[in-house]
């Protein structure tokens, strides 16, 4: 399995515990989940798979990463977390992407997909986050946006207005979830929220792996 590790790296991040008559080997469904997150396209996927013998639809390896669950980890206690908010569309419907990230690491600490935003849904994010993370003497970095600051003052976490600098991390990773999500236009054409809620968790931890 030289070539594998050679196209993909380590996995060991990729858990198959939902796996039970699945007759592809697991080394190769991680292979699939990991190159689809990391930039292929569900056909382009396939057709690397059957270079090695494996024939899968784009339906399969959309399974797999759907049925995989990928959520980024808990219990970090991060100095500084970025958070903001960004708009992608799945279905021809607008949505608002939450994602905390700790700028130092450049990882995603939380992510989120809401229909709408308002301050309500922004202290719900932060409540999920603190329960997730240790996040109570985090300085949260946030830009001028009104309704994030109230929302984490009505939580009762501390934050600073930063428009560059540590806030470029999270700024850089809605480029690329953008510029992912328009590329992959055919798989969330017809995605419903909590499907593409769900790729953009397991794309989370994919780029979690990196850093």
């Amino acid at each position: 399995m030289a070539e594998i590790t050679r196209l993909s790296g380590c996995s060991d991040w990729i858990e198959l515990e939902f796996v039970e008559r699945e007759r592809t080997p697991s080394e190769l469904m991680r292979l699939g989940i990991r190159l689809h997150l990391a930039g292929l396209s569900l056909s382009n996927t396939v057709k690397e798979l059957e270079k090695f013998g494996v024939q899968r639809s784009r339906k399969a390896i959309h399974d797999w990463v759907q049925k995989a669950n990928l959520q980024p980890a808990s219990d970090a206690s991060p100095d500084q977390i970025a958070v903001d908010e960004t708009v992608i569309r799945t279905d021809g419907q607008q949505y608002w992407l939450y994602a905390a990230v700790n700028p130092l690491s450049n990882r995603f600490l939380y992510i989120r997909l809401f229909s709408t935003t308002t301050t309500a849904l922004t202290e719900r994010f932060l409540q999920e986050l603190r329960e997730k993370h240790d996040v109570e003497d985090a300085v949260f970095l946030v830009d001028h946006a009104q309704h994030l600051k109230t929302a984490l003052q009505r939580v009762g976490l501390r934050f600073r207005t930063v428009r560059h600098r540590n806030r470029d991390a999270v700024e850089h990773i809605f480029r690329e979830i953008k510029r992912r999500t328009s590329s992959f236009s055919n798989s969330f054409s017809h995605a419903e929220p909590i499907t593409a809620e769900s790729w953009l968790q397991a794309f989370a931890v994919w780029w979690n792996s990196l850093n």
